[in-house]
């Protein structure tokens, strides 16, 4: 079994949450949200709680699904770690093997890589289908995304996507990674790079404890995401992570998506429907576009309904895949006109309306404004 995570914060109400739906059955659960989340070690967790070592006595498996391409490669991944002989196709020989073993805890990390592609999700639906047929097997998996396949009765309550973590969280996160030895104020400036995406968090924690806050503060504004991009795999480099989102057939199959979310870059106060329908902006089916973000959790929703995207994601998108001229141009226009809208109808009791919109979209309007975003 993977190791137990050392550093965990933040996530103490959904292990709580888990945790109840074992003690009430056996559940089938998807762990959901955005790359870097802390999907992977909230699983970990629930792993290694003495609850389900004490009910599952080492019939508890994690099967790592990102180099399955395929049904019978993840029902043959899941049958090496049941200490099973290689074959074609061991998908019966798993069944049989969790339909006649004592109770069983299986979890499958990164299902959506096999999952997503068209020409494998309707077998692997068909599989997840069949293996919680199986009444003694718990199922855990994580997902990048705000999906759940279908053909598999999830336990309820559903487990929510996960967010970013509570800025106490984060701090106690950074503290256990880079010590106590920086101001609230240093801390708080390095955690406002993150969002507090516990994958950024991780990363910038450990260069702040080679370099120092200042140092690192100073690199952020030359080199952005770069700073904490020098690893191999996705848990190691935030880059890589959010390139594997950005390829997620979900996002290819709506190409225009990428565009909405350089987009977001932009704006950090984000969009609303009606902003994203009034104007008229140059992309292409533009309401399918957010609805694929949010399904990749590329971006999401505050509690005033406005498109946004996470800081990290941000600086990516900025670097990598800015926002052309044309994208722009649509944009400034809107803000102009409610701007003229704001000074004509000054003193009028329609001014109300317009001040709740500029006051919305004050730091979208100030970041164009200082990043000199002009039209070509």
């Amino acid at each position: 079994l993977p190791a137990e995570p050392k550093i965990f914060h933040g996530r103490e109400s959904e292990l709580t949450g888990i945790l109840k739906h074992f003690s009430d059955g056996t559940p089938r659960i998807a762990i959901l949200g955005a790359g870097g989340m802390g999907k992977t070690s909230l699983a970990k967790a629930v792993l290694h709680h003495e609850e389900i070592i004490a009910r599952y006595q080492g019939n508890q498996y994690f099967v790592p699904g990102d180099s399955a391409s395929s049904k019978v490669d993840l029902a043959n991944l899941i049958g090496a770690h049941l200490g099973m002989k290689p074959g074609k196709d061991l998908t019966q020989a798993v069944l049989q093997h969790f339909s006649n073993s004592p109770p069983t805890f299986l979890i499958i990390d990164n299902l959506e890589t096999v999952w997503e592609p068209v020409e494998s999700c309707k077998e692997i639906e068909e599989f997840l289908s069949l293996l919680t047929d199986i009444t003694s097997l718990a199922l855990i998996v994580t997902m990048r995304g705000a999906e759940r396949p279908s053909k598999v009765q999830w336990t309820r309550p559903f487990l929510p996507p996960l967010e970013p973590l509570s800025q106490q969280a984060a701090r106690k996160m950074f503290i256990d990674i880079a010590d106590d030895s920086y101001t609230i104020e240093e801390m708080d400036q390095v955690l406002s790079l993150t969002d507090n995406m516990p994958l950024a968090i991780n990363l910038l924690a450990h260069a702040v404890d080679v370099e120092g806050c200042n140092a690192i503060l100073l690199r952020w504004q030359k080199e952005q995401t770069s700073v904490i991009s020098e690893g191999y795999d996705q848990r190691s480099n935030l880059e890589l992570s959010i390139s594997l989102s950005l390829a997620s057939p979900r996002i290819t199959s709506t190409p225009h998506s990428c565009e909405l979310l350089s987009l977001l870059s932009i704006l950090p106060d984000g969009l609303s429907d009606a902003e994203l329908k009034q104007s008229k902006f140059a992309i292409k089916d533009i309401l399918d576009c957010k609805r694929a973000l949010l399904r990749t959790a590329l971006a999401y929703t505050d509690d005033q309904k406005r498109l946004k995207a996470l800081v990290p994601i941000r600086e990516y998108m900025k670097r990598f895949l800015p926002p052309t001229d044309n994208m722009i141009r649509p944009l400034l226009k809107h803000f102009r006109e409610l701007l003229q809208v704001y000074k004509v109808d000054t003193g009028k009791q329609s001014a109300a309306l317009c001040i709740e919109r500029l006051t919305l979209n004050y730091t979208n309007i100030l970041n164009i404004i200082q990043n000199g975003l002009q039209p070509g």
